[in-house]
C-alpha cells in the first residue's frame, strides 16, 4: 500500500523509537547505496567550490533580496569570503537534508527526482526530490529558523527566499503544491511545512523582473535599514545585512565614508553603521 505524505514524519520518527517499522535488509542497502552517492556529489562539490563567475542566476537565488542579487550578478569587487566554519556548518546542512530524504526511503514513502533539474524561464536549478508524488525542498534549520516552519509562519519571515525557490520549482514541475521538509540541526526535530499555489509567488514573473534589474546600471535601494544598536544611539547592520559577502560595498558610504565599524563584543562582532557613542570594545581594522 503506497503512502502518504502526511504521514512522513511519524514514519521517519518510527525509524528510531524502541519498535521500529520492519524493513526490507536489502531495499534499505539499495536507499543507503544511494544516500552515499549524494554524500559523494555534495562533498566533491564542497572541496572543489570554485567562486561563482559573474552573470550566474539560479533559481535557488530568485528570493534573494534585490541588491543582494545585484551584487551577485555585477560586482567585479570580491566579495567577503565564508568562513571556513561557515562553510562546514554548510556541509553538514546540506548532509542532513540527504539524512532526511534517506530516513523516507526507508520508512517506505517513495522518494523520486533527487537533484532533477529543473528551468524556469532560461534559469536552471536542481530541486531535492519528489515524495509520495509530492515536490519537497529539504532544510536543515536553526532552532529559531525551525520554528517558522513547525509554525508555518514562514511567508511572514523568509529572509533566505525559500518560498520563492520552492515556488520556482513548482512551477518548473507545473504543480501548484509542495513541502518543505525540516530538521532542526540542534535538536533533530523534523517537520513537514505544506505549501499551497496562494503562498507561491510567480516565479517566472520574477526571473524576467531579475533579468532586467541585473542589467541595470543602477544598484536596487538596500535591502533593509539599519536598526538601533541598543540604548547607545548607534545604528548597526541589520540580521539580513550580517551574513551578505557584499555587505563592506554595499555600506561603503556611512560612517563619514569609513564604511562599516566593527567591534568585538564578547558575543561577537557587531557591524556599526552609525558610530555617536564610541564603544568601550576594540575595534576590529581588518575584517
Amino acid at each position: 500500500m503506497m503512502k502518504k505524505i502526511t504521514t512522513l514524519v511519524k514514519d521517519i520518527y518510527s525509524l528510531f523509537s524502541l519498535d521500529p517499522i520492519k524493513m526490507d535488509e536489502e531495499e534499505v542497502d539499495k536507499h543507503i547505496d544511494n544516500f552515499g552517492n549524494m554524500l559523494k556529489l555534495h562533498i566533491k562539490e564542497f572541496m572543489y567550490e570554485k567562486p561563482r563567475g559573474l552573470g550566474n542566476l539560479r533559481l535557488s537565488a530568485i528570493g534573494k533580496p534585490n541588491r543582494q542579487l545585484w551584487y551577485d550578478i555585477n560586482t567585479k569587487k570580491d566579495a567577503i569570503p565564508l568562513k571556513p566554519s561557515t562553510r562546514i556548518k554548510f556541509l553538514y546542512g546540506y548532509i542532513l537534508e540527504e539524512l532526511l530524504l534517506l530516513c523516507a526511503a526507508i520508512s517506505g514513502h517513495k522518494v523520486t527526482d533527487q537533484q532533477k533539474e529543473v528551468e524556469v524561464e532560461g534559469v536552471i536549478g536542481h530541486q531535492d526530490s519528489m515524495i509520495d508524488g509530492i515536490l519537497v525542498d529539504c532544510k536543515s534549520a536553526s532552532t529559531a529558523s525551525f520554528q517558522k516552519f513547525k509554525n508555518n509562519n514562514l511567508l511572514e519571515d523568509d529572509p533566505f527566499g525559500y518560498i520563492a525557490q520552492i515556488s520556482a520549482y513548482a512551477e518548473a514541475n507545473g504543480v501548484d503544491e509542495a513541502a518543505f521538509l525540516a530538521i532542526d540541526k540542534s535538536t533533530g526535530e523534523i517537520c513537514l511545512t505544506p505549501v499551497h499555489s496562494m503562498e507561491m509567488i510567480n516565479a517566472g514573473a520574477r526571473i524576467k523582473f531579475l533579468k532586467g534589474m541585473v542589467t541595470n546600471t543602477s544598484i536596487p535601494d538596500r535591502c533593509y535599514s539599519a536598526v538601533p544598536d541598543g540604548k547607545s544611539g548607534n545604528l548597526k547592520l541589520p540580521f539580513g545585512c550580517v551574513y551578505c559577502g557584499h555587505k563592506r560595498e554595499c555600506w561603503s558610504d556611512v560612517n563619514q565614508g569609513r564604511g562599516i565599524r566593527v567591534f568585538e563584543y564578547a558575543k561577537g562582532k557587531r557591524y556599526l553603521v552609525q558610530v555617536g557613542k564610541e564603544p568601550d570594545v576594540p575595534e576590529v581594522v581588518n575584517w
